[in-house]
């Protein structure tokens, strides 16, 4: 029975590991799309500030500049997007963390039961060593 708990925690354990290292996954995937976002904000104004137009309606506006806008909001989309995700990654990490205490400590219940159980053995033990000196004497 010990081994099958024990077996349970580090089920449960490399669940939780599993939840952090796919939470920090999207982590960084968030960050990642809001890094190259601020890069092509930058190029933008520098596209802007180098044709002296920053309309995009105007006719004359930068062929870049438009397809630096497209992409930067296809880059914030995206990180929105995973950002709703990022949400879900942290209820799941939560509730894997909750399942990870629960089973650690229903094994601690059961660990300190066998031990309560062992020590009441060793007691009869040497209570019936006792009684059998006492009858010799």
């Amino acid at each position: 029975m010990k081994s099958r708990s024990e077996s349970l925690i580090r089920l449960k354990k490399f669940q939780v590991d599993e939840d952090r290292r796919q939470l920090s996954q999207i982590e960084m995937m968030v960050a990642d799309f809001e890094r190259m976002a601020a890069e092509l904000d930058q190029q933008i104004e520098l596209e802007h500030n180098k044709t002296g137009i920053s309309d995009a309606t105007h006719f004359a506006y930068s062929t870049f500049a438009k397809a630096a806008l497209n992409r930067r909001d296809n880059l914030l989309t995206s990180a929105n997007d995973m950002r709703e995700k990022l949400e879900s990654a942290q209820y799941k990490l939560a509730e894997s963390l909750e399942d990870l205490k629960k089973v650690e400590t229903l094994h601690e219940r059961e660990h300190k039961r066998e031990l309560a159980e062992d020590a009441k053995h060793e007691q009869a033990e040497y209570d019936e060593i006792a009684r059998m000196r006492h009858m010799t004497r």
